[in-house]
């Protein structure tokens, strides 16, 4: 059973700061950015979907084309709910090595 400063799994909880070296911070580094990448593409998705849905909506005249924009909506929103959330547990995994 994990305790204490370990309740969350992961290779860098094992280690404090002070034990790391520069190779280990470099690539945390690396991880924020690759995280903030990550997100953005969610972002670039989710809000894909997002507009696409609006312009089926609003632009087209037939049912079908409609419904399709009115699930695509959701699914737009709801894509952007799971990146940020995935985004804010990373961080949080990353917030014990800043």
């Amino acid at each position: 059973m994990l305790k204490g400063k370990d309740k969350e799994p992961g290779f860098y909880n094992r280690y404090t700061k002070e034990q790391l070296i520069l190779r280990d911070h470099l690539a945390v580094d690396r991880t924020v950015l690759a995280n903030e990448n990550t997100f953005l593409a969610y972002v670039r998705t989710a809000l894909t979907f997002f507009v696409s849905g609006i312009t089926f909506v609003h632009f087209f005249g037939y049912i079908l084309v409609e419904i399709i924009g009115w699930i695509f909506i959701p699914i737009g929103v709801s894509i952007f709910i799971a990146g940020w959330l995935r985004y804010q547990r990373m961080q949080k995994t990353l917030k014990i090595l800043e």
